[in-house]
């Protein structure tokens, strides 16, 4: 599931979408909250660029707000239904859900917005040498 060559792979594990050899951040845990948008400029195995252009990661915003309403409303739906709180405890843990998932979201949607991006290429190898 989470082998090579997979955006799955890619976008869950913060890899370099192209060679997914090394991280793009240089902290890997995104709750360390004065690192949490450091990335390296380039990928050190094939040279991808991860800023592709200025501002680049502004897109991810809209791919943060979908995500966030998948967390809320899985929030919910656990509170609600399974445990069955009430509107007031369930909109609580909704908030605390999306405090808490906050570095994990927007992770994800930087690795979403440059994996659809970027390519993953098997042949990367031969292409830098």
């Amino acid at each position: 599931m989470l082998k090579k060559g997979s955006k799955l792979n890619s976008i869950l594990t913060g890899s370099c979408p192209k060679c997914h050899e090394e991280s793009m951040y240089l902290e890997k845990n995104p709750y360390k909250m004065g690192k949490i948008f450091e990335m390296h400029e380039t990928c050190s195995h094939c040279g991808t660029r991860y800023k592709i252009e200025p501002s680049f990661f502004y897109g991810a915003m809209y791919v943060s707000y979908g995500l966030s309403i998948a967390f809320g409303v899985a929030a919910f739906i656990i509170a609600n239904v399974f445990i069955g709180l009430g509107l007031i405890h369930s909109f609580i843990a909704i908030v605390a859900t999306l405090i808490l998932a906050f570095p994990i979201i927007l992770r994800l949607s930087r690795n979403i917005w440059i994996s659809m991006f970027v390519q993953f290429d098997p042949n990367w190898k031969s292409k830098t040498n």
